[in-house]
């Protein structure tokens, strides 16, 4: 796995405390910086998405899962942030490109829209799939943070 050696911040709304514990269990190999919720008490996904951007922008942590119920609200939030790369996946191609061709640092899941089994195959993908470094891929990168800083 390509993030074993770093902790990952994973964390979401109310929609995911299910997932974020059954994914807690099933990579017993990771480093989880869980930072909630930890129950299904409404919380606001945005707050959610900063609290784990920051552990990333930070320095604390090199990558992280967010989830809230489609995916989309998280990976919006989390993509407002300068030098942060989202994506949402429900699917093991979109993880795969996510990593592979965007390196996407944050994985966004969609804990009403994807059974537990595919959710966990899906972070497997993921956590297991690197950077290709193509100079195409590498090119939007850039571009990307160019946009950024509004240039």
């Amino acid at each position: 796995m390509i993030f074993k050696d770093h902790p990952i911040a994973i964390g979401g709304d109310h929609a995911s405390p299910s997932l974020k514990k059954n994914l807690q269990e099933y990579f017993p190999e990771i480093r989880w910086i869980d930072i909630g919720p930890f129950d299904d008490e409404k919380v606001d996904y945005p707050i959610m998405a900063k609290k784990v951007t920051d552990e990333i922008i930070e320095g604390r942590c090199k990558s992280g899962i967010l989830i809230c119920g489609t995916g989309i609200g998280v990976n919006i939030a989390a993509n407002k942030r300068k030098g942060i790369r989202a994506a949402v996946a429900h699917d093991l191609f979109s993880a795969q490109m996510a990593r592979e061709h965007n390196d996407a640092q944050i994985l966004c899941l969609g804990a009403r829209v994807i059974e537990k089994e595919k959710a966990r195959e899906i972070v497997r993908v993921w956590l297991t799939t690197e950077f290709s470094k193509e100079a195409r891929h590498q090119k939007r990168i850039d571009l990307i943070t160019e946009i950024e800083k509004g240039n």
